[in-house]
C-alpha cells in the first residue's frame, strides 16, 4: 500500500513540472511586431478618417475642456477716394461767408451810405484794419477805392460792391503762382516739407495735402518726421491709410532728419510721384528746435531738391502769424502757405497780409473739420465768399 502512495507523489511531482515549463516560456515570450502597413492602408484609413480635428486644450488647473478661440482675420482697411479738389472753394462757400461779418456787412454797409465823407473813409479803413487787412494794405486799398469811386462817379450799391470786390482780389495778387510743385522729376519723386508751429493743426492738415494730392492723380508716400509727439505718427499713419499711401515712420524720439531721408529714399524705391515729409510742430523763438529743422531740410536735400516747403498758418492767429512766418521764412525756404481755420473766427483778409509782408503765395485754405475741406486757393471766389457777390472782376 505505501509503495502506491510513493508511486502517486512521483507521478503528480512530474505533472506539476511539466505543466510549469510550459506555461513559463511563454509569458516570458515577447510579441511579435505588428506587419508593416502599406501606403495604400495608410491614405485609406485617412480617408475614412477625414480631416485632423485639433483636440480641444485643457485647462490643467480645473480638468476643465477649453475650445480654442476662432481665429477673425482683421478686415483690409478700405481706401477712401477723395472728392475732386476742383471747385471746392465755391461748393465750402457758405463756411467761408461766415466771415462776412466785417467784409460783408461792415464795408459794404459804409459804401452804401448816401454820402461817402471823410468820417466814412476813416470808418472803411479802421473796418479793413480789423479784418487783419493789414495798415499798409489797407491804406492802398482805400486809397485806390476813392479814387476810383470818384473818378467813376460811382453810387449804386452794385457798382461799389464791383469796386471794392476788384481791389481786393487785385490785393490778393490773383498773378502769384499758386500750382503745387508735387509731379517727379526724371523718375524721382517731388518731395514736400510741411512746417509750421504747434496748435496750428499741421498733422492733420498734412493728411489733408496728402488727400488734395490723391485726388489730383498723384500717388503719395508720407514721411512722419514728427517723432516728439507720440501720437503724430499714428494720426499720420492713419490719414494715408485712407487714401492707400504708405507711411515711413520711425521709432519714437528718433532723429526726424534720419525718418525724412528714410522717406525720400523709400519714395525712390516704390517709384510714387511725391514724398510728403511731416515735421514737429516747432515753436520759433526756440533757436534749437529752428536749427533741427533746417537740418532736416540739408539731410534731405542730400538726395535731391525740395520742391515745395509749406508753411501752415492758424488763420485765428491774425497778425501774430506773420512773425512765425516770417522766422520760418528765415530757416527754410517757404514756397507756399497753407490757412487753415479759416471757417470760424478767422478774419480772412489775413490772407491779404499774409501774401504782403512776407510776398509768400496762400496755395490752399483750411475751411472746416471734414476731411475733404481743404481748397486750392483762388483769389476771385475768395472774394466772392466773403462780400457774397458774383466773382469779383465780371463786373468792374
Amino acid at each position: 500500500m505505501a509503495e502506491y502512495l510513493v508511486l502517486a507523489l512521483v507521478l503528480l511531482g512530474v505533472l506539476i513540472a511539466g505543466t510549469v515549463g510550459l506555461v513559463v516560456p511563454r509569458l516570458r515570450r515577447r510579441p511579435e511586431p505588428p506587419l508593416p502597413r502599406t501606403e495604400v492602408d495608410t491614405r485609406a484609413e485617412e480617408d475614412l478618417a477625414g480631416p485632423p480635428v485639433e483636440a480641444p486644450e485643457s485647462d490643467l488647473s480645473t480638468g476643465v475642456l477649453v475650445e480654442p478661440p476662432p481665429v477673425i482675420e482683421a478686415p483690409a482697411p478700405t481706401v477712401e477716394v477723395p472728392e475732386p479738389t476742383a471747385g471746392r472753394l465755391v461748393r465750402l462757400r457758405s463756411r467761408l461767408s461766415r466771415s462776412q461779418n466785417v467784409f460783408g456787412k461792415g464795408l459794404l454797409g459804409l459804401l452804401a451810405r448816401d454820402h461817402l465823407d471823410e468820417d466814412v473813409w476813416e470808418e472803411i479803413e479802421d473796418s479793413l484794419i480789423t479784418a487783419d487787412v493789414g495798415v499798409e494794405a489797407t491804406r492802398d486799398i482805400v486809397d485806390r477805392l476813392r479814387e476810383r469811386t470818384r473818378v467813376l462817379g460811382t453810387r449804386s450799391a452794385g457798382e461799389l460792391r464791383a469796386l471794392l470786390a476788384a481791389e481786393l482780389v487785385n490785393a490778393l495778387d490773383p498773378g502769384m503762382d499758386r500750382s503745387l510743385r508735387t509731379a517727379p522729376k526724371d523718375g524721382v519723386p517731388a518731395v514736400v516739407l510741411v512746417v509750421g508751429v504747434n496748435g496750428a493743426g499741421k498733422t492733420t492738415t498734412c493728411g489733408k495735402i496728402a488727400r488734395v494730392l490723391v485726388a489730383d492723380g498723384r500717388t503719395v508716400l508720407l514721411g512722419a518726421a514728427d517723432t516728439f509727439r507720440a501720437a503724430a505718427a499714428d494720426q499720420l499713419q492713419t490719414w494715408g491709410e485712407r487714401v492707400g499711401a504708405e507711411t515711413v515712420r520711425g521709432p519714437e524720439a528718433a532723429d526726424p532728419a534720419s525718418v525724412a531721408f528714410d522717406a525720400v529714399r523709400r519714395g525712390v524705391d516704390t517709384g510714387v510721384d511725391t514724398v510728403l515729409i511731416d515735421t514737429a510742430g516747432r515753436l520759433q523763438n526756440k533757436v534749437g528746435l529752428m536749427d533741427e529743422l533746417g537740418k532736416v531740410k540739408r539731410v534731405v536735400e542730400k538726395q535731391g531738391p525740395i520742391d515745395e516747403t509749406l508753411l501752415i498758418l492758424d488763420a485765428t492767429t491774425g497778425q501774430n502769424g506773420l512773425e512765425q512766418a516770417r522766422v520760418f521764412t528765415e530757416v527754410v525756404n517757404v514756397t507756399g502757405v497753407v490757412l487753415t481755420k479759416l471757417d470760424g473766427t478767422a478774419k480772412g483778409g489775413i490772407v491779404i497780409a499774409v501774401q504782403r509782408k512776407l510776398g509768400i503765395p496762400v496755395k490752399l485754405v483750411g475751411l472746416g473739420e471734414g476731411k475733404d475741406d481743404l481748397a486750392p486757393f483762388d483769389p476771385a471766389q475768395f472774394v466772392d465768399a466773403l462780400l457774397g457777390t458774383e466773382p469779383a472782376g465780371r463786373d468792374a
